[in-house]
């Protein structure tokens, strides 16, 4: 018995050796990305683009309802979401191997504005501290307006405003219910959630998953979500 413990004792040990290197080494990958560009310079960067957009001039709807898929606790967080980190870990110990998930609006947004897709713990980590240096800085809404105007739409669309044109030849602030439905599904994966190929299974599989999400919200009613899935499905 005792040497169990002796061995309890160790890993946990071990462990935490482990969280501090990882915390340490994402803190210097942090650090020396804003070094080279602070968030400012980033900032000022992606809103001094041809494409970009202030928060007003976006639809409601699509506002909303990618708040609601991508990050529905956006307004009362700060940076991360423990609940949706601790749902993702459960998540991908049920499916047997572990994916990286559960990140917020704002650290979706780090991502874009300074690391790539690389699945590393040090690059989430770096990411954290983007995202709490973000939200310190600057407003919710600020946030999730640079957010829709640097994430990618797929197709070659990248913010809102190609997205909007691209896919529906309107400008962002007069998206529709169902068009912001649509676009709302595609961030989590635009490579694989195509608009331009509703034959897919993946996409189809997605937007209805979204649907649904929407009405257990109460975004749209069980009527409005069955008028979309019939949409959808026209050719």
């Amino acid at each position: 018995m005792g040497c169990m413990i002796k061995l309890i004792k160790i890993f946990l040990k071990i462990c935490i050796v482990v969280v501090l290197i990882l915390l340490l080494n994402g803190f210097l990958l942090y650090r020396n990305a804003v070094s080279n560009v602070s968030v400012e310079q980033k900032v000022s960067e992606i809103t001094s683009k041809s494409n970009y957009v202030e928060i007003q001039d976006i639809s409601e709807y699509l506002k909303d309802y990618i708040v609601q898929v991508e990050d529905k606790r956006f307004y009362t967080h700060y940076g991360i979401d423990i609940i949706a980190i601790l749902g993702s870990m459960i998540e991908n110990l049920g499916a047997g191997y572990y994916k990286y998930g559960g990140s917020t609006i704002t650290q979706q947004l780090a991502k874009n504005m300074y690391f790539t897709n690389e699945k590393k713990m040090t690059r989430k980590i770096a990411e954290m501290f983007v995202a709490f240096k973000l939200e310190s800085e600057y407003s919710k809404d600020k946030i999730l307006e640079l957010y829709l105007n640097i994430i990618y739409f797929g197709n070659g669309y990248y913010g809102i405003k190609e997205a909007s044109h691209g896919y529906f030849n309107v400008s962002p602030k007069n998206l529709n219910k169902y068009q912001s439905s649509l676009l709302a599904g595609v961030p989590q994966a635009p490579s694989v959630y195509n608009l331009k190929n509703k034959e897919s299974k993946a996409m189809k599989k997605r937007y209805f998953s979204v649907l649904n999400r929407l009405v257990d919200s109460g975004r749209i009613s069980s009527d409005e979500r069955e008028e979309f899935k019939r949409m959808y499905l026209v050719p």
